[in-house]
C-alpha cells in the first residue's frame, strides 16, 4: 500500500475550488503529529490555515514559488522550536512529507513551499513575514508551509526508469547499485 502511495503521489500546485473536509484535516493533522522526531521531542507545532485571505497573504511569503497557495483550501504551516531538538529541521521536515503522503492516501493534493532560508523580499526573510502575519512565537521557525486541496490536475507518476539509480552506491561510495529484479 505504501509502495502505490509514493509511486503515484506528484507535486500538485492547482486546486478546486472546494473545501478539505474538516474530519480530512484532522486526519492531516494526526499524520503531522504521529511523525517520528530524534529523541521524540517533537519539535514541531502545526498552524492550519484555511482562511481565504490568510492563504491569499501566505502565497506571496517567498518571491518566487508560493503564489499557487492563493487558490488552494488549506495550507499547513510547519514550525518547531531549535530550543526542544538541534534537528528540529528535519524533524520538521518529516512531520511535513508525512502530511504529503496522508494527503496523497486521502484524495489531496499537496506541495511543498519552502520558507527556511528563503526571502519575502530584499529587505525581510519569508520566516519573518510569516511569523508577523501569524503572530509565531520568536522563538520558533518556520520550515514550510503545505499547500493541500482536491487537485484541479492531473500529473503521470514518474516511471521506475526515470529513477536516479546512479546516484545509489553499494557498499562504497562510486561503486554502482544495480537494481535487484526478480
Amino acid at each position: 500500500m505504501f509502495m502505490s502511495l509514493i509511486q503515484k503521489r506528484r507535486s500538485i500546485r492547482k486546486f478546486l475550488d472546494k473545501p478539505v473536509e474538516p474530519e480530512k484535516i484532522d486526519l492531516l493533522i494526526e499524520a503531522a503529529l504521529r511523525a517520528p522526531s530524534s529523541k521524540g521531542l517533537n519539535p514541531w507545532e502545526f498552524i492550519v490555515v484555511t482562511d481565504r485571505s490568510l492563504l491569499e497573504r501566505l502565497s506571496q511569503a517567498k518571491e518566487h514559488g508560493s503564489t499557487f497557495l492563493k487558490r488552494a483550501p488549506l495550507g499547513i504551516v510547519v514550525c518547531a522550536d531549535p530550543r526542544t531538538s538541534d534537528v528540529w529541521v528535519e524533524d520538521a521536515s518529516i512531520a511535513s512529507t508525512c502530511i504529503h503522503l496522508a494527503a496523497e492516501s486521502l484524495g489531496l493534493g499537496s506541495c511543498w513551499i519552502q520558507i527556511r532560508e528563503r526571502m519575502h523580499d530584499a529587505k525581510k526573510s519569508s520566516e519573518e513575514y510569516i511569523a508577523e502575519l501569524l503572530n509565531i512565537p520568536a522563538q520558533m521557525r518556520v520550515e514550510s508551509i503545505i499547500a493541500v486541496g482536491y487537485p484541479d490536475e492531473k500529473l503521470p507518476p514518474h516511471e521506475k526508469e526515470e529513477l536516479l539509480f546512479e546516484k545509489v552506491h553499494r557498499d562504497t561510495y562510486g561503486r554502482p547499485y544495480y537494481k535487484v529484479t526478480v
